[in-house]
């Protein structure tokens, strides 16, 4: 199954897949509750864990598997083991759980890699989070921050596109959003705002078993949110120069401007009037710029309401 989501994040156009490296005899009791109890077959968290606990040999095919598929593989390490597991596979950064945001023993064990952290703020407040950048900053780590609501699913009355402004402000390093609302839009928000990183969870279908899958993009919904990436990439990365553009459209602008023409079928020798004249396609012609120029001209030869007005038509002023 694990394998199966990593080519769903290949296929979805996704950068990188994240899993969690959980060691139950490492991070947890048989004190620890369920957030949802969804397991009918484990008593206790504690029992969950070690029953979907890999080997370092799972960890390791698992990321041979994204690299041959073209993504970065990350895991969210929970315990001192979790992370020198990881280290040895060879990670390419940390990621910290919302609910690690204290946990001091890990980030000290994460900063000694020297290996950049991005850092997920569910359940942070601001004070929690300077704290935390200040700490990984201090030691010589690189950090990017994660805006995250810990609800499952989150409404987006509560995404709070706002704080990543207040990070990017407070912070100035990279920024962006872990979005569990179940939709592309915070995430799409997140990108058109010029904001650096967007996680969403991904699900292969709705109806699967287990908290989080509505919490979860669908492999389909992932992929318009990859595609949205990719298209306001493109368009941020290619400014225009309004005028030169202006300037290769000069045979649109011929065509869908308009030029001035007799509102009436008029015969040679008439005195033309504003009330004689408009304005139709195409453009090319004389401007409407120029209209009242030729008010009060003569004709030199008559003209109808099907063709434009040309300077020929009207006698010249000498």
């Amino acid at each position: 199954m694990a394998h199966a989501f990593v080519d769903a994040a290949a296929e979805a156009g996704a950068d990188a897949v994240k899993f969690q490296t959980h060691i139950a005899t490492a991070e947890s009791t048989l004190d620890e509750p369920f957030r949802v109890r969804f397991s009918r077959q484990d008593q206790t968290r504690y029992d969950y864990w070690r029953r979907m606990e890999f080997s370092p040999e799972h960890w390791l095919g698992l990321s041979d598997h994204a690299r041959e598929r073209n993504l970065v593989f990350l895991s969210s390490a929970f315990s001192v083991e979790a992370i020198e597991l990881l280290e040895k596979i060879g990670v390419p950064a940390w990621k910290v759980g919302s609910g690690e945001f204290s946990s001091s023993y890990l980030i000290e064990a994460m900063t000694a890699t020297k290996l950049p952290i991005i850092f997920s703020t569910g359940m942070c407040t601001y004070e929690d989070v300077s704290r935390a950048v200040h700490r990984i900053v201090g030691s010589g780590s690189a950090i990017a921050l994660l805006q995250c609501t810990s609800k499952y699913p989150t409404p987006l009355t509560e995404v709070g596109l706002n704080v990543m402004n207040e990070y990017r402000r407070r912070f100035g390093c990279p920024v962006g959003l872990s979005d569990h609302s179940g939709t592309i839009w915070p995430g799409i928000a997140t990108i058109m705002r010029g904001f650096d990183l967007v996680e969403a969870h991904l699900t292969l279908d709705r109806r699967m078993f287990g908290p989080d899958t509505t919490s979860s993009l669908t492999i389909a919904e992932f992929r318009r949110l990859s595609e949205a990436r990719s298209s306001i990439w493109t368009m941020d990365a290619n400014p225009i120069d309004k005028d030169s553009m202006a300037r290769e459209l000069s045979t649109m602008r011929s065509t869908f401007t308009k030029s001035v023409a007799p509102s009436r079928e008029l015969s040679a020798g008439t005195v033309l009037t504003a009330e004689m004249l408009t304005m139709k396609k195409p453009g090319g012609g004389i401007p409407e710029s120029d209209l009242p120029r030729l008010v009060g001209k003569r004709l030199r030869r008559s003209v109808n309401e099907l063709r434009i007005l040309t300077w020929d038509d009207v006698q010249s002023d000498s």
